[in-house]
């Protein structure tokens, strides 16, 4: 190794141990030692260099400083793109400065590299509900675009838990942070559906808190099953927590988008909140795909009187 690497790879450590030390000025004053160096010695290592952006992004968001965050994980994106760290610091930074809908496209975009980070998941349903709450029911039609990541950079259900980490061990030395990343296997969507038969059997008996707790385990282990987020908004619904249960049937939509179940809960919800427009538009959703549906004509009806 060459004597301007080998300081680069010692700044670093160093920068990490700060880190984890809670001690985020001195790490970001490291890492920044590092770059300086990688700069002075010519060095055109595109990917160690975005670590340390990344690095360094991660000491700005601890101590607040959002804007150089966003600054510096932008950088480490151009270096090498599509890395799952800096996407979710700077989702969270732009979480932090309230711009919804830039959070929400990174988000997004670290879901198609790896649809398995929790962190993702977590962050696109919190700005599902804060753009709904801001921009109503066409909020997304005002999302700047998603990325389209290329398959070279997608980790999806490529390998086996063991073959990641045999694959990627350099994170472990090189980068603050843990994403706490976990492959869901048979055995884990299997699981998930014995939680949601826990949680419609609890619905049955009227306990909806305690359903609440085991649709939300299930779907920690695999949310692409429509049905559990249908079923947590019924919960939702009976317990009065209206946008929780919006968020809900807003989610079985994207997995479904002729879901009436979801339709019908997200209009009761709109409708419980007064926002009787909202409420009609899911109502005459619901009714184009399935024109009979008795309930939905009763509740069509409802809104009919309140909006007169």
């Amino acid at each position: 190794m060459a004597p301007a690497a080998a300081r680069v790879s010692e700044l670093r450590r160093a920068g990490n141990e700060q880190f984890r030390s809670g001690q985020y000025c001195q790490a970001a004053a490291l890492y920044s030692q590092a770059l300086g160096l990688l700069e002075a010695a010519g060095e055109r290592n595109a990917e160690e260099a975005s670590v340390l952006y990344s690095n360094r992004a991660a000491c700005y968001l601890k101590d607040g400083n959002c804007s150089l965050c966003v600054k510096d994980c932008s950088v480490a994106l151009d270096l090498v793109p599509f890395g799952i760290k800096p996407l979710l610091r700077r989702a969270a930074a732009y979480e932090a400065l309230e711009r919804y809908q830039l959070a929400y496209v990174d988000y997004k975009t670290v879901l198609q590299v790896d649809c398995t980070v929790q962190a993702a998941h977590d962050g696109v349903n919190r700005m599902t509900k804060a753009l709904l709450e801001k921009d109503g029911l066409g909020w997304r039609q005002k999302l700047p675009p998603i990325p389209s990541v290329p398959v070279s950079a997608q980790r999806r259900w490529d390998f086996p838990s063991a073959g990641i980490q045999a694959a990627a061990p350099r994170h472990k030395e090189t980068e603050t942070g843990s994403l706490g990343k976990q492959v869901p296997t048979a055995a884990m969507i299997e699981r998930a559906k014995t939680l949601k038969q826990e949680g419609n059997e609890l619905v049955k008996k009227g306990n909806h808190k305690k359903a609440i707790e085991k649709y939300s385990e299930s779907l920690k282990l695999s949310n692409q099953e429509c049905a559990t987020y249908t079923n947590r908004a019924l919960c939702y619904l009976s317990l009065k927590q209206y946008k929780e249960a919006i968020q809900d049937c807003t989610e079985a939509l994207e997995l479904d988008a002729k879901n009436i179940k979801a339709f019908y809960r997200r209009a009761q919800a709109f409708k419980e909140l007064k926002d009787y427009k909202s409420s009609m538009t899911d109502i005459n959703s619901l009714l184009k795909i399935e024109p009979k549906n008795i309930a939905a004509q009763k509740l069509l009806q409802e809104l009919n009187k309140n909006l007169k």
